[in-house]
């Protein structure tokens, strides 16, 4: 008979919680797609000035855009929670968490707060590495238990 893992407790505080992986790939093939325009423009005799400002400006945007979907974090202070989402940045004390959720088949963690909304945490995401999510999540989830008045569900 096997006997369950010891619940550990909640992380120390302050701890932030992001997609490191997929940070990582997504900065990379930016990173890749903005020195390969650039050689390209560089190297093609072909090209007059505005080509070559356009594949540079190309490149800029592109990595821009990955730079934007590698943003997202969960960073847990003691004074509350901040989500950062693409475009969005939002603090919540302890006690506006009323549940995380990371339900199977969910692409990140949902906050479930106490006015009655949800706000998706895209910090903690399934994408390349569904298990440092789950383990993300509950102890996301376990910080909530310890400092705030909500209750967890899987």
């Amino acid at each position: 008979m096997t006997t369950p893992a010891p619940v550990a407790g909640p992380p120390a505080l302050p701890v932030t919680f992001r997609p490191t992986r997929t940070r990582v790939v997504l900065l990379g093939i930016g990173t890749v797609l903005l020195v390969v325009l650039t050689a390209l423009s560089l190297l093609l005799e072909s090209f007059t000035t505005g080509d070559r400002i356009t594949f540079i400006c190309t490149g800029l945007l592109g990595l821009a855009v990955l730079a934007l979907l590698s943003r997202p974090k969960v960073v847990a202070t003691e004074a509350g929670v901040t989500v950062t989402n693409l475009t969005t940045v939002r603090r919540l004390e302890w006690a506006q968490i009323v549940r995380v959720n990371l339900r199977s088949g969910d692409s990140w963690v949902h906050l479930d707060l106490s006015d009655g909304t949800s706000l998706p945490a895209m910090g903690i995401q399934t994408g390349i590495a569904k298990e440092q999510a789950i383990a993300d999540a509950r102890a996301l989830r376990a910080l909530v238990d310890a400092h705030g008045t909500g209750s967890s569900a899987t």
